[in-house]
């Protein structure tokens, strides 16, 4: 009979690529994974790992195993769901990956509705890139993740992951008030009011390979000019500073101003954009009482903002 632990480490090393990334996902050590893989070839009574180099690579013989093991995993998550169901007291905890903009505009709501509604459930955060947390989520180091999707730029779909709208926001051009001196007004003396108005002015966007600053460079380019990206960082924060300060301009999404009034111009941009944003959680899992908590206040929050949200309960 095969051991079910060492086979997910089989299914482990097959998404994380090396022994050294499955001990830290797992929190083992390298060698106490290779000596578990070892048993594992004896259980099996077949080679299931050949060497690459300094890497180590699945046979055919242990892709075969780690597809029967993934629906292993999934039928003993759905099992855990449905005992989890059963039960009279939603509990739990939840791991939740979310992107900074959500996390300031959303987690604060969910947290204080969970201590009032659900005390039992536990929601432990952690902020990442969607594309990053989506992969991660269908890898099992989340539970749920809150992810974004820009227009014609779809976020990187995972086959056991559903995924359920909470609400769209417009994205506008962000720049400095009128009345403020700083590098913009230098730069340009003249009222912006268009994007086409920007091309020699300072931006700030988030670093490259995210979807945000890819899509930003895109619709610089369709304006006609090749941003002059001068600042680089992913807190949004300390971009919303740089164009209040009168250093920069940016492309921003309407959820930054959630609770709080800006102190910069926001202007509309041709054929009004909107940015999606969703949940995402294995289907195997969103059973779970926990997680249909956290869904259930996230969507009441979502719809209750008043930044001209606009929310569906369908999937993307």
């Amino acid at each position: 009979m095969l051991d079910v632990r060492r086979l997910k480490l089989l299914r482990e090393l097959h998404i994380r690529g090396t022994l050294a990334d499955v001990a830290l996902a797992l929190q083992y050590s390298p060698s106490a994974v290779s000596q578990q893989l070892a048993l594992l070839e004896k259980e099996a009574g077949v080679k299931l790992l050949r060497k690459v180099g300094r890497r180590v690579q699945l046979t055919a013989q242990a892709e075969i195993l780690v597809a029967h093991t993934a629906d292993i995993v999934e039928s003993l998550e759905r099992a855990e769901a449905d005992m989890a169901a059963s039960l009279t007291t939603v509990a739990g905890t939840v791991k939740l990956a979310v992107f900074q903009s959500a996390a300031l505009a959303l987690l604060p709501e969910l947290l204080t509705s969970l201590s009032e509604q659900y005390p039992q459930v536990r929601v432990e955060m952690t902020q990442r890139e969607p594309e990053t947390a989506l992969y991660e989520t269908w890898a099992r180091d989340f539970d749920m993740v809150v992810a974004e999707q820009y227009p014609g730029h779809a976020a990187p779909h995972h086959p056991e992951l559903d995924r359920v709208v909470l609400t769209s926001d417009a994205i506008r051009l962000a720049v400095p008030p009128t009345d403020l001196k700083g590098t913009v007004a230098r730069l340009r003396p003249e009222p912006i009011t268009r994007l086409e108005d920007t091309a020699a002015l300072p931006w700030v966007m988030e670093p490259r390979g995210a979807a945000s600053r890819h899509w930003a460079e895109q619709a610089c380019r369709q304006a006609g000019f090749e941003p002059d990206v001068r600042f680089e960082t992913a807190d949004l924060q300390a971009q919303v500073r740089l164009i209040e300060s009168g250093h920069a301009v940016a492309l921003m999404p309407d959820l930054m101003w959630t609770g709080r009034e800006p102190a910069l111009t926001l202007l509309d941009l041709p054929g009004r954009p909107r940015r999606t944003v969703f949940t995402a959680a294995r289907r195997a899992s969103r059973r779970r009482p926990a997680i249909l908590a956290c869904r259930e206040i996230l969507q009441q929050t979502a719809a209750g903002l008043s930044s001209g949200s606009s929310t569906a309960d369908a999937s993307l």
